[in-house]
């Protein structure tokens, strides 16, 4: 397929593409920009995103809100066997109660309360609850929360395809918490037989917990085999 490119060199994504083939196009031509544009901001387009591997982010321009679908240059992703639990973090994780998909909007509420809605858009949030409250089939939004004296303390929420979960935002409202959530909710998505953990953007704190980098060929090779 032929791409199409913005004046500013990224390149506009429709909902009549096909998301597979432009993603192959994205790698073989060697695109350097993280973030791709679209306009339809639609649950369905917005599940077809993610299930091709995008990370879907967006953008308040005056009245108008863009798309910025992300395929990270690196990603990072989390393989179980590697996954490393600090000594310090360990004697905190049998404080806490981890429950699925149990506070979901909640959770989105406090994400973007805590971290700002720049790229959680009110339009893209509303969109992420729709998809989450209809179960499409193609992909599933879900949320992961850590619990003290029955009081939610941490959580993220996410996306599943496949066998494969990608998180998009977490928060934490008191000290280690959220690392305890990130290593239960590994542990849950192992035992309940996912290949890996998307971590998306790289950071200190998931190398810290054994993800490995890979270039974006390698991510969507490995996405597809277990999406």
């Amino acid at each position: 397929m032929r791409l199409r490119y913005t004046l500013s060199g990224h390149v506009f994504i429709t909902p009549k593409d096909d998301l597979d083939t432009l993603v192959d196009e994205l790698i073989s031509t060697g695109y350097d920009e993280e973030f791709c544009l679209a306009s339809d901001i639609s649950p369905s387009f917005i599940a077809r995103l993610m299930k091709a591997g995008f990370l879907v982010m967006s953008i308040s321009i005056g009245d108008d809100v863009l798309l910025l679908p992300k395929i990270h240059l690196i990603r990072s992703v989390l393989l179980f066997p590697e996954l490393h639990v600090k000594k310090s973090i360990k004697r905190f994780l049998g404080r806490y109660e981890l429950r699925v998909d149990t506070d979901f909007n909640q959770i989105l509420r406090r994400c973007v309360e805590i971290h700002g809605d720049g790229w959680l858009t009110p339009p893209l949030t509303r969109c992420i609850k729709r998809l989450h409250r209809k179960r499409v089939p193609i992909v599933r939004l879900l949320s992961f929360g850590v619990y003290r004296d029955g009081k939610l303390r941490a959580g993220e929420f996410g996306v599943v395809s496949g066998r494969v979960y990608t998180s998009y935002s977490g928060y934490y409202d008191e000290p280690n918490a959220g690392t305890c959530q990130l290593v239960l909710t590994t542990r849950y998505l192992q035992d309940m037989g996912f290949a890996f953990l998307d971590f998306g953007m790289p950071l200190p704190y998931k190398d810290e917990l054994g993800a490995r980098n890979v270039d974006t060929r390698s991510f969507v090779e490995l996405f597809r085999q277990s999406r």
